[in-house]
């Protein structure tokens, strides 16, 4: 279960348990039929996949039944915090339906301060940002506090604000990171790469930021301390390229993306069970 009232914010705090968790990813959020998901489905309207005990009911099979899209989601731990913190244990299915509304709100908001967390974590974890540690644990701490508020301060808390102050830290972070890479770094911030050709490119150092990096052929590029906080890899190849070091990498991102067993990843994230099948 996921409880940050005490002590430090660990990675395990950061990543899904949906055994502690009613649901919300399949209830708060909104569906598009498309590539990604078999259905339409509104925001606060439960999937109809998901079973009475808050369980997938087609987990195993999600890509075969056009779900790709739930494959590739992660709550970074905001599933189990709402669930169990904000609203006590408080099941959605079983209370009013102001607090099952108020629930479906906080969610998404609890989900952007748990992804902060994740990069600020990250970002204490890399020796060549040690310039900032400080400004970093004070930023980690802030929003740390920012997930204990009551749901009604949480519904109320400007969350794009306080992504702005931690960005500029993460920017900090990324070019002192990115600053002991030797060579010309390529910046590609926000860039459109859908598609590109991209096999066996130097990428090193190279600022990916926001990128379009839809379908793009990366592989055996090296990408080895390369900035990806945000990239869309979505269909990307990275069969045979090498991520060692990359920054700001998360499961979500790899898991949309396809690789191959000579992919080289950074710690931070593991290698996607469907990769080795290729689907």
């Amino acid at each position: 279960m996921c409880d940050m009232q005490e002590g430090t914010v660990g990675r395990a705090d950061l990543r899904a348990d949906c055994a502690n968790c009613f649901g919300l990813c399949c209830v708060a959020l909104p569906f598009a039929a498309s590539a990604d998901f078999a259905l339409d489905k509104p925001a606060g309207t439960p999937c109809k996949n998901l079973r009475a005990d808050h369980r997938c009911g087609i987990h195993a099979r999600l890509r075969q039944e056009g779900f790709t899209g739930c494959t590739v989601y992660d709550c970074f731990g905001a599933g189990q915090q709402v669930s169990q913190v904000t609203f006590g244990g408080q099941d959605w299915r079983s209370g009013p339906r102001e607090r099952a509304r108020r629930m479906f709100d906080v969610f998404p908001v609890v989900r952007q301060l748990h992804e902060l967390l994740w990069y600020l974590t990250e970002a204490l974890d890399l020796p060549a940002a040690r310039p900032v540690h400080a400004d970093l644990r004070r930023a980690l701490e802030q929003t740390r506090e920012l997930t204990r508020l009551t749901p009604d301060e949480l519904a109320g808390l400007d969350v794009g604000a306080h992504r702005q102050q931690v960005n500029v830290l993460l920017l900090r972070t990324s070019e002192l990171v990115r600053a002991g890479v030797r060579g010309r770094k390529k910046d590609r911030r926000g860039a459109d790469l859908m598609g590109a050709r991209l096999k066996g490119a130097d990428l090193r150092g190279a600022n990916l930021r926001g990128a379009y990096l839809i379908a793009a052929d990366l592989t055996g590029a090296d990408l080895r301390y390369a900035d990806l906080i945000g990239a869309d890899l979505r269909d990307a190849d990275l069969s045979d390229a090498d991520l060692t070091g990359a920054f700001f990498l998360t499961q979500p991102q790899l898991t949309a993306a396809r690789g191959s067993e000579g992919t080289r990843l950074p710690d931070s994230v593991t290698r996607p069970v469907h990769w080795a099948t290729r689907l």
